[in-house]
Protein backbone atom coordinates (compact mmCIF):
# COMPACT_ATOMS: atom_id res chain seq x y z
CA UNK A 1 0.00 0.00 0.00
CA UNK A 2 1.67 3.31 -0.78
CA UNK A 3 1.83 5.56 2.20
CA UNK A 4 0.87 8.91 0.62
CA UNK A 5 -2.60 6.97 0.29
CA UNK A 6 -6.06 7.99 2.15
CA UNK A 7 -7.31 5.38 4.15
CA UNK A 8 -11.07 5.10 4.43
CA UNK A 9 -12.20 3.91 7.90
CA UNK A 10 -15.53 2.43 8.37
CA UNK A 11 -17.82 2.08 11.21
CA UNK A 12 -15.98 -0.95 12.78
CA UNK A 13 -12.57 0.59 12.94
CA UNK A 14 -13.57 3.30 14.47
CA UNK A 15 -15.64 1.60 17.01
CA UNK A 16 -12.81 -1.09 17.35
CA UNK A 17 -10.39 1.90 18.55
CA UNK A 18 -12.79 2.19 21.48
CA UNK A 19 -13.90 -1.50 22.50
CA UNK A 20 -10.54 -2.83 24.60
CA UNK A 21 -12.56 -6.01 23.77
CA UNK A 22 -11.99 -5.89 20.02
CA UNK A 23 -9.25 -8.00 18.60
CA UNK A 24 -8.26 -4.97 16.16
CA UNK A 25 -8.44 -2.06 18.82
CA UNK A 26 -4.85 -1.53 19.06
CA UNK A 27 -4.03 -1.59 15.61
CA UNK A 28 -7.68 0.72 14.93
CA UNK A 29 -6.75 3.22 17.73
CA UNK A 30 -3.42 3.53 15.95
CA UNK A 31 -4.89 4.17 12.62
CA UNK A 32 -7.54 6.41 14.15
CA UNK A 33 -4.89 8.46 16.05
CA UNK A 34 -2.40 8.96 13.59
CA UNK A 35 -3.14 12.54 12.41
CA UNK A 36 -0.18 12.10 10.20
CA UNK A 37 -2.00 9.69 7.19
CA UNK A 38 -4.64 10.95 5.93
CA UNK A 39 -8.22 9.28 6.82
CA UNK A 40 -12.09 9.80 5.51
CA UNK A 41 -15.58 8.74 6.73
CA UNK A 42 -19.01 8.60 4.85
CA UNK A 43 -21.72 10.08 6.17
CA UNK A 44 -23.46 6.66 6.66
CA UNK A 45 -20.35 5.90 8.97
CA UNK A 46 -21.85 8.37 11.35
CA UNK A 47 -24.74 6.91 11.51
CA UNK A 48 -23.40 3.41 12.08
CA UNK A 49 -21.54 4.57 15.07
CA UNK A 50 -24.23 6.03 16.70
CA UNK A 51 -26.64 3.21 16.20
CA UNK A 52 -23.92 0.54 17.63
CA UNK A 53 -22.35 2.98 20.39
CA UNK A 54 -25.04 5.09 21.48
CA UNK A 55 -28.45 3.12 20.60
CA UNK A 56 -27.44 -0.75 21.08
CA UNK A 57 -24.72 -0.09 23.92
CA UNK A 58 -26.35 2.51 25.40
CA UNK A 59 -22.62 4.42 25.47
CA UNK A 60 -23.89 7.90 24.91
CA UNK A 61 -21.22 10.07 26.05
CA UNK A 62 -19.15 7.87 24.35
CA UNK A 63 -20.41 7.70 21.60
CA UNK A 64 -20.84 11.75 21.08
CA UNK A 65 -16.83 12.13 21.79
CA UNK A 66 -16.36 9.74 19.10
CA UNK A 67 -18.68 11.50 16.49
CA UNK A 68 -16.92 14.48 17.33
CA UNK A 69 -13.54 13.18 17.11
CA UNK A 70 -14.60 11.12 13.97
CA UNK A 71 -15.52 14.78 12.37
CA UNK A 72 -12.67 16.68 13.15
CA UNK A 73 -10.57 14.02 12.09
CA UNK A 74 -12.00 13.57 8.73
CA UNK A 75 -13.18 16.94 8.34
CA UNK A 76 -11.52 17.66 4.64
CA UNK A 77 -12.70 14.00 3.54
CA UNK A 78 -16.19 13.42 4.29
CA UNK A 79 -18.03 11.80 1.59
CA UNK A 80 -22.02 12.16 1.28
CA UNK A 81 -24.11 9.75 -0.14
CA UNK A 82 -25.21 10.81 -3.95
CA UNK A 83 -27.51 9.33 -6.84
CA UNK A 84 -23.83 8.66 -8.80
CA UNK A 85 -21.87 6.95 -5.71
CA UNK A 86 -25.73 4.78 -4.74
CA UNK A 87 -25.18 3.92 -8.46
CA UNK A 88 -22.44 2.70 -7.76
CA UNK A 89 -22.44 0.66 -4.78
CA UNK A 90 -25.49 -0.63 -6.28
CA UNK A 91 -23.03 -2.10 -8.65
CA UNK A 92 -20.93 -3.18 -6.13
CA UNK A 93 -24.04 -4.82 -3.82
CA UNK A 94 -24.80 -7.04 -6.67
CA UNK A 95 -20.89 -8.09 -8.25
CA UNK A 96 -19.95 -8.87 -4.47
CA UNK A 97 -22.79 -10.29 -2.58
CA UNK A 98 -22.41 -7.50 -0.32
CA UNK A 99 -25.19 -4.94 1.86
CA UNK A 100 -25.72 -1.59 0.30
CA UNK A 101 -24.01 -0.34 3.71
CA UNK A 102 -20.93 -2.66 2.74
CA UNK A 103 -20.60 -1.32 -0.59
CA UNK A 104 -20.46 2.32 -0.20
CA UNK A 105 -17.66 1.62 1.43
CA UNK A 106 -16.95 -0.20 -1.51
CA UNK A 107 -17.77 2.05 -4.07
CA UNK A 108 -16.63 5.29 -2.43
CA UNK A 109 -13.35 3.57 -1.84
CA UNK A 110 -12.71 3.30 -5.46
CA UNK A 111 -14.28 6.13 -6.29
CA UNK A 112 -11.83 7.99 -4.60
CA UNK A 113 -8.69 5.69 -4.83
CA UNK A 114 -7.99 5.21 -0.94
CA UNK A 115 -7.66 1.53 0.50
CA UNK A 116 -10.88 0.71 2.63
CA UNK A 117 -10.02 -0.76 6.33
CA UNK A 118 -12.28 -2.77 7.96
CA UNK A 119 -12.63 -5.35 10.42
CA UNK A 120 -15.53 -7.05 8.68
CA UNK A 121 -13.31 -9.84 7.64
CA UNK A 122 -16.34 -12.21 6.58
CA UNK A 123 -17.65 -9.74 3.98
CA UNK A 124 -15.35 -7.14 2.85
CA UNK A 125 -11.54 -8.28 4.02
CA UNK A 126 -11.90 -12.16 3.32
CA UNK A 127 -13.37 -10.77 -0.25
CA UNK A 128 -9.66 -8.67 -1.11
CA UNK A 129 -12.59 -5.32 -0.84
CA UNK A 130 -10.49 -3.86 2.35
CA UNK A 131 -7.62 -4.87 4.87
CA UNK A 132 -8.12 -5.59 8.36
CA UNK A 133 -6.69 -2.60 10.64
CA UNK A 134 -3.45 -4.30 11.64
CA UNK A 135 -2.66 -4.76 7.68
CA UNK A 136 -3.08 -1.26 7.50
CA UNK A 137 -1.54 -0.07 10.60
CA UNK A 138 2.65 1.67 9.73
CA UNK A 139 3.56 4.60 11.00
CA UNK A 140 2.89 7.49 9.25
CA UNK A 141 5.81 9.71 7.62
CA UNK A 142 4.59 12.70 8.40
Amino acid sequence: MNRAEGLLLDAGVWIAARDPEDRFRAAARSLVLDTGRPAAALDLTFYEVANVMGAKRGQLAEARHLLRFMEKRCRDRLVAQGPDLLESALEAAAEHGLTAYDAAYVAAARRHGWTLVSCDVADLVSKGLAVAPDAADYPSTG
